[in-house]
């Protein structure tokens, strides 16, 4: 398996452009699907997650291909609603694909999702939600089989804004007769981006980056060219990674009002910014202060995606921080591996204590999921001597060759491929 190889102790400087964003692209490359021709879709990242949807869509009979950050998917081909359990195994995204395949054929048959090992997700929200619209839904031991004769809009209360269950509804019923609204609907800036697109090809739909969306289903929608939002997880990681290691960076084509959250997180340790448009300039040239108490929750606040990064700069801080995990019960497997690097940090049940330290040192270490392999990444970088991340698969899945990006602000990471057997 390959590796990241982290030379730490070099504050990161320059500029650097972020690129879209993985859970904006996902739910609308599924969106695709609704609309029969060719899509082409700009800023999408070069990621693990975005090539296992692409093979998801060709395995239902579309064409995909991705050329440098433009993707163009021709789905007037399309001939199957069954998703292949192999590659939904790989990819927890794969779920968005119910809506829309059960949109435009009436049935689709999917398998229990896999993806990053964070703690239970379950997709009864997606199930209810479908149901709601007039789906019918067996289950077979882990294969879900869906059918709807016709779909029919519906007054949908979700028991939590859970992201995925409210952009699945939301692609199946553009098409289903009347009027759709979702109450206690997600709010995040990825949902706005899926909105915008599904009323690119023709759809109706208002109120998404709020609470209540509503959707009035259309016969027939087009397919369009479609630029995706930059993708706020992968600027928040690179601010938080200038912040512990004491450097300065601006970044690129980001949207300040997608990170309001984190940048009143990173104020609040001391970590200056400015935004200036579609740019942002971070810096930190003093240790960081420690932050009293941090709580992840739906946006608009602070975003469980980010919890274990910040969590890397609160170890290197001045004082004692309390961070609170509302979200995902399984996301500090992170901790233990920071711990072999020197930080102090205790975990309480769903909170844990940081207590700075004045240094991190270098370790072999293991990502254990996604934003976990960024925060040792981020760790490596601010520690002295050498950091080994191993599983870097993981990291694969939401950054687009990491090493290559943090290389250009100066860092000194590489990548390191096993060594063949003879």
């Amino acid at each position: 398996m390959e590796k990241l190889v982290i030379e730490g102790g070099r504050p990161l400087t320059g500029a650097i452009q972020i690129h879209g964003a993985k859970n904006a692209a996902l739910p609308i490359l599924a969106a695709c699907i609704l609309a029969s021709g060719t899509h082409t879709l700009n800023n999408v990242p070069n990621l693990l997650d975005i090539d296992t949807m692409l093979r998801i869509l060709r395995a239902l009979g579309c064409r995909a291909e991705q050329q440098g950050d433009t993707v163009s998917i021709t789905t007037s081909t399309a001939n199957s609603s069954h998703i292949p359990e192999e590659l939904m195994g790989q990819m927890r995204s794969s779920i968005f694909l119910m809506g829309p395949l059960l949109a435009r054929f009436g049935s689709v048959t999917v398998y229990q999702p896999g993806g990053c090992a964070i703690g239970e997700r379950k997709i009864d929200l997606h199930l209810k939600g479908l149901q709601a619209l007039g789906a019918n839904i067996e289950e077979f031991a882990n294969k879900i089989v869906c059918t709807a004769e016709s779909l029919h809009g519906s007054e949908i209360v979700l028991d939590f804004p859970s992201v995925g269950a409210t952009e699945n509804i939301m692609m199946a019923a553009v098409k289903a007769e009347g009027i759709t609204t979702i109450y206690n609907a997600a709010r995040e800036p990825e949902i706005q981006d899926l909105q915008n697109f599904l009323n690119a090809m023709g759809a109706d739909i208002i109120g998404a980056g709020t609470d209540t969306i509503t959707i009035r289903g259309v016969e027939t929608l087009s397919p369009c060219t479609y630029r995706i939002i930059p993708d706020r997880i992968v600027a928040g990681t690179f601010m938080v990674a200038a912040a512990a290691t004491k450097g300065s960076i601006t970044l690129e084509k980001v949207n300040p009002a997608h990170l309001t959250s984190v940048i009143h997180v990173l104020k609040r340790a001391g970590v200056q910014i400015i935004s200036d448009g579609d740019i942002i300039h971070v810096s930190c040239p003093t240790r960081p202060k420690a932050v009293e108490r941090i709580v992840t929750s739906p946006h608009p606040s602070f975003p469980t995606d980010l919890q274990s990064q910040v969590m890397v700069l609160l170890s290197l801080a001045d004082g004692m921080s309390v961070m609170k995990e509302t979200i995902f019960e399984g996301r500090f497997k992170h901790v233990d591996e920071l711990s072999r690097m020197g930080a102090d940090i205790r975990v309480d049940m769903s909170s844990a204590f940081i207590r700075g330290v004045p240094r991190l040192y270098g370790a072999t270490v293991e990502a254990t999921d996604l934003r976990a392999g960024a925060a040792l990444v981020i760790a490596g970088l601010a520690a002295h001597g050498t950091t080994i991340v191993e599983q870097i698969h993981h990291i694969d899945r939401g950054y687009d060759r990491i090493e290559h990006m943090l290389s250009r602000l100066g860092a000194s990471v590489h990548r390191q491929s096993p060594v063949p057997s003879e």
